[in-house]
C-alpha cells in the first residue's frame, strides 16, 4: 500500500475561505484535501500561511486542535505552523460508501479568543479490491433450460469510491455461458447467460471464475467460483412480483418488528415452483442486522438501528425454486430519525477567571453543541440560567459564546456557578446541562472604611510613655493585597509641638501608643488624623479623626494663696478683744491645680493654741470666733490649718495662721518677742531679748519720724480719708474669684481713722467686716520692705495687700 501511495502525485488542493464575523471572536474556514492512508508526520498545510496568522500569534494564543469527542486525526506543528498527519487515517473506516469524506475541526487561540474551522478532505487510493461474500457460486440447471437463460450471480463489494470503486466484472472463457453487459451505477443484476443448451450426458458440471475489477492504478480484482451442475426438467425459474421492495422504519424500532414481505412467482409446478427465500447481499454494517422467511419471504429486524449510523440499506433477497432456478429482489429499507440523542455540549476554551472590571461583552467561553438527531431533533438552542450578569450568543451553527452582559462587582459575590442549558425541538425535547465555575479577580476599587466616623479616647495623666491608648479599625472590601490595611499618622501640631511627639500609631495593628507622659495642668485634650491606606495599585485611603482626652489625676496638692508664708516676717491677723462670736478672723485661700473632685478642698483646724476659741469653716476656709474674747485671752494664738482635697489618696497642705489679739498695735508689739521667739531657735535667750528690745526701738524711732513726717498734712489727710471713706482693698489671689463663698477672701475691712485737734486723744477704731487687718512685723523696716516688695511681685497684683498692711500701720501710727 505505501509503494502505491508513492507512486502517486501527493496533489492537495487547498480552498481558503476566510469570513469574520465581529462577535468578540474570529471566524474562518480552510479546506484541505488529501489522500488516505498518508504516513504520520506527513505536512497536510501551512495553516499559519493560509490564515495570514504569524508564528508567534500561534505560540503565544497556545492554539490547539479542537475535535470534540472524535478521534483527532490531524496535529498542529505550532513551531511550522503547520498541519501534519497524527494518526493514519482510512476513508473507509471513517466514512464507508459516503463521499465526499472530510474531517472537520477547528483551531483554537487565547488572548485574544479565536478559532478558525478546518475542513479535510480525505481523498480515495486503491487500496482495497473488489472481493465476494462468499468463495463460491453453486447452481444447478436443467438441462432443458432455453438457451438465453439467465442466472444472477453475486455481486462484488469495492470499499473504495469513485474511479477505484467496482468498474466491471468477467467471465472465465467458456462457449456455454457468457456474461450480460453490466455498468457501474445501475441496479442492474450480474447475470451469466447460458449461449447453448447444456446437455448434462457431455457435461454434467461447469466451473467458472467470475472476477471483479476496479478502476485503480494499478488495477485491483476479486475472483469467485461459479460451479454450474446440470439438472433435468426446471426450464421456468422464479420471477419477484415487484422490482423493490420499500420499507421505512423508525430507529427505536424493537427487534423482530416486520420491515417488508418478498414475494417471487415460478410458473413450474411441484417441487420445482416451491420457491424458498434467502439474503444474497447484505452491505457492511448490516450483517445480522436484518432476517427472512424462507418460506414467507417476511424480512424482520434482527439488531438495532441507529439513525445516526445508517441512515438508507439495500439488501437483496434471493427467491429461488428447487431446480436451481432464481431471482433477486431488492429491499430498500429507510430508517427514520427518532429524538433519542440529547445535545452534547463541549467546552472549547473556558476563562476560569476574569477581572472585576471587565467590559460588558467579554466572551468568557466558546460552547461546541453537537446533536446527531437530524431536523428539528438537531436543532440546538441554549440558554442561561437567572444570571442578570451573562448572556449567551450564537456565532455560528452549533457554536455559542458565552459573554458578560453587565459590570461585574466582586466584593458583591466573587464566584458564579453559570449553568448552561442546550435543549432540541425534538418532541419531546431533549436536554443537556453543563455547569462553569467562574472566579471574579479582584481589583482595587473600595477604599478603607473606619468602624466610626471619628474617635474619642480616654487616657489618665502620668502614664508610662509607650502605653497602649486606643485602637482604630479600618476595614477594606476588596481582598488579599488591595484588603491590607495599614495606618498612617497624618502630620500636624498640637500646640506648636509635632502630633508625632505625642501619640504614635502602629501601621499594621491601628493601635494608638502614647509616645510620652501627659500632664492634665498641660493638655487636657487634643485631636489628630489617622489615615488608612490599603495595599493596591495605586493605593486608596480615607481619613479619620482621632481625640485624646486626658483624665486628671491627683497628683497635686493644694496650694494656700493666702495667708502668705514668709521665710523671714511674720503675719498675724489681729483680733480685737472686743469682737464677738462668730467674728471673721482670717480666711484661708487655697487651690487645687486638678480638677473635678480633685480639686474640691476642705478645711479643719489641725493645731491651735486655745481650740475653743476659733474654727474653720470646712468649704470656705473662713477663721471664725467660736466665742467671746476675754482679757484672759493670750495675745498670741497659733493656729494650724489642713487643707485636703477630695481625690483618691487625697493629698493635703498645712498653713501656720498667726492672731494677735489686742485693740492696740503697742500691745501687739510687746508680744512680737514672743512670736520672733516660736520662729527662732532659743540657743541664747539673752540674745533674742536684746534683738527684741533693739527691734522695738527701731519700731518706735520709725514711727516717731513717721508721725513727724506727716504731722503737716495730717488735718489734709485725715480729711481725705474721712471723705472719700476708700476701702483698703485686701489680698486676693490672682486670677481667683469669689465662688459660693469658698476659694477667695470676703471683702475688705475698712479702717476709719477719728481724729481730733488732740491727736493723744484721737482715737482708731475698726469698720465693719469687710476687710482683714494684716500685721506685718519684721525687726528692721528695711526687710519689712523688701518682704512686701518680694511677695508683690510674686502675685503680680496691681493693689498689692502688702501695700495696705502698710497703710494700716500708717494709721495705727496717727491713733498712737
Amino acid at each position: 500500500m505505501d509503494g502505491r501511495m508513492s507512486d502517486r502525485t501527493m496533489k492537495r488542493q487547498v480552498l481558503l475561505v476566510v469570513s469574520l464575523v465581529c462577535l468578540s471572536s474570529v471566524w474562518g474556514q480552510v479546506s484541505y484535501s488529501i489522500p488516505e492512508e498518508m504516513q504520520t508526520g506527513s505536512v497536510v498545510g501551512n495553516i499559519a500561511q493560509d490564515l495570514g496568522l504569524d508564528l508567534k500569534r500561534l505560540k503565544s494564543g497556545k492554539a490547539r486542535i479542537y475535535t470534540g469527542e472524535g478521534t483527532e486525526y490531524i496535529a498542529l506543528n505550532a513551531e511550522r505552523g503547520v498541519l501534519v498527519v497524527k494518526e493514519r487515517i482510512d476513508r473507509e473506516a471513517l466514512c464507508g460508501q459516503t463521499t465526499p469524506c472530510a474531517l472537520a475541526f477547528q483551531i483554537i487561540l487565547q488572548n485574544p479568543m479565536q478559532f478558525y474551522s478546518i475542513t479535510v478532505e480525505i481523498t480515495d487510493i486503491n487500496d482495497n479490491a473488489p472481493a465476494f461474500k462468499n468463495n463460491e457460486i453453486k447452481f444447478e440447471i436443467s438441462e432443458l433450460a432455453h438457451t438465453g437463460s439467465k442466472y444472477v450471480l453475486e455481486k462484488a463489494v469495492d470499499s473504495d469510491v469513485g474511479v477505484n470503486g467496482l468498474q466491471g466484472y468477467s467471465l472465465s472463457s467458456t462457449d456455454i455461458f457468457t456474461l450480460n453487459p453490466y455498468k457501474i451505477g445501475t441496479d442492474r443484476k450480474v447475470e451469466m447467460v447460458l449461449k447453448k443448451p447444456l446437455d448434462r450426458e457431455k457435461q454434467e458440471r461447469l466451473t467458472l471464475v467470475l472476477t471483479a475489477v476496479d478502476g485503480g492504478n494499478p488495477q485491483l480484482s476479486g475472483t469467485i467460483q461459479v460451479t454450474v451442475s446440470v439438472l433435468d426438467a426446471n426450464d421456468n425459474a422464479p420471477i419477484c412480483t415487484q422490482a423493490e421492495f420499500r420499507s421505512n422504519v423508525k430507529e427505536d424500532s424493537l427487534k423482530g418488528t416486520t420491515l417488508a414481505t418478498v414475494s417471487a412467482k415460478d410458473a413450474d409446478e411441484g417441487p420445482h415452483g416451491q420457491i424458498k427465500y434467502s439474503l444474497s447481499n447484505v452491505p457492511d454494517g448490516a450483517l445480522g442486522m436484518f432476517d427472512v422467511d424462507e418460506e414467507k419471504g417476511v424480512v424482520t429486524l434482527n439488531g438495532k438501528l441507529d439513525y445516526e449510523k445508517f441512515r438508507h440499506y439495500e439488501i437483496d433477497i434471493q427467491a429461488a425454486d428447487g431446480g436451481g432456478n432464481s431471482d433477486e429482489c431488492k429491499v430498500i429499507i429507510e430508517v427514520l430519525d427518532t429524538n433519542d440523542n440529547p445535545p452534547a455540549v463541549n467546552i472549547m476554551s473556558t476563562s476560569t477567571s476574569v477581572s472585576e472590571d471587565v467590559k460588558p461583552g467579554t466572551v468568557l467561553t466558546m460552547i461546541n453543541v453537537q446533536d446527531p438527531d437530524s431536523d428539528d431533533n438537531g436543532r440546538v438552542h441554549c440558554v442561561l440560567d437567572e444570571n442578570s450578569h451573562f448572556k449567551i450568543k450564537s456565532t455560528s451553527n452549533n457554536f455559542f459564546t458565552l459573554v458578560t452582559e453587565s459590570e461585574l462587582d466582586r466584593e458583591t459575590a466573587s464566584e458564579y456557578n453559570i449553568t448552561v442549558t442546550c435543549s432540541d425541538e425534538g418532541v419531546p425535547s431533549l436536554s443537556s446541562s453543563v455547569t462553569l465555575t467562574l472566579q471574579i479577580s479582584d481589583v482595587n476599587d473600595n477604599p478603607p472604611v473606619f468602624e466610626r466616623s471619628s474617635y474619642e479616647a480616654y487616657i489618665v495623666e502620668n502614664n508610662t510613655p509607650g502605653l497602649s491608648i486606643f485602637t482604630v479599625k479600618a476595614t477594606d472590601a476588596d481582598w488579599n493585597q488591595n484588603a491590607r490595611v495599614s495606618y498612617i499618622l497624618e502630620d500636624s501640631s498640637v500646640n506648636g509641638v509635632p502630633v508625632s511627639s505625642y501619640v504614635s500609631v502602629s501601621a499594621d495593628s491601628g493601635v494608638i501608643h502614647a509616645v510620652r507622659s501627659f500632664d492634665y495642668e498641660q493638655i487636657k485634650d487634643f485631636q489628630f488624623r489617622v489615615k488608612a491606606q490599603d495595599g493596591g495599585s495605586p493605593p486608596l485611603s480615607s481619613n479619620v479623626t482621632v481625640k485624646i482626652m486626658i483624665q486628671d489625676q491627683n497628683d497635686n496638692a493644694p496650694q494656700v494663696l493666702y495667708p502668705v508664708q514668709t521665710g523671714g516676717s511674720l503675719v498675724a491677723e489681729m483680733v480685737p478683744r472686743s469682737a464677738d462670736v462668730g467674728y471673721l478672723v482670717t480666711k484661708v485661700v487655697a487651690v487645687d491645680v486638678d480638677s473635678g473632685q480633685n480639686a474640691w478642698l476642705s478645711y479643719k483646724l489641725q493645731k491651735a493654741t486655745d481650740r475653743a476659741l476659733f474654727e474653720v469653716g470646712l468649704q470656705n476656709g473662713e477663721v471664725r470666733t467660736i466665742r467671746q474674747v476675754t482679757d484672759k485671752d493670750a495675745v498670741k494664738q497659733r493656729l494650724a490649718v489642713i487643707v485636703e482635697d477630695n481625690g483618691q489618696p487625697s493629698r493635703s497642705a498645712t498653713v501656720i495662721v498667726n492672731v494677735a489679739v489686742a485693740d492696740s498695735f503697742p500691745e501687739v508689739l510687746s508680744e512680737f518677742t514672743d512670736f520672733t521667739h516660736d520662729k527662732e531657735y532659743n540657743e541664747n535667750l539673752t540674745f533674742y531679748l536684746v534683738l527684741a528690745l533693739a527691734v522695738v526701738s527701731f519700731l518706735f524711732i520709725t514711727c516717731v519720724v513717721v508721725i513727724i513726717s506727716v504731722k503737716i498734712y495730717r488735718w489734709r489727710q485725715s480729711r481725705i480719708l474721712y471723705h472719700s471713706n476708700l476701702p483698703v482693698i485686701p489680698y486676693y489671689p490672682p486670677r481667683y474669684s469669689d465662688t459660693l463663698g469658698t476659694g477667695t477672701l470676703p471683702h475688705v475691712y475698712n479702717y476709719e481713722v477719728c481724729r481730733t485737734t488732740d491727736s493723744r486723744k484721737s482715737d482708731c477704731k475698726f469698720g465693719r467686716a469687710g476687710s482683714q487687718n494684716v500685721l506685718i512685723m519684721d525687726p528692721g523696716s528695711t526687710g519689712t520692705m523688701q518682704k512686701i516688695q518680694s511677695e508683690k511681685s510674686i502675685l503680680d497684683e496691681p493693689d498689692s495687700p502688702l501695700e495696705v498692711s502698710f497703710l494700716e500701720i500708717m494709721k495705727y501710727s496717727q491713733c498712737i
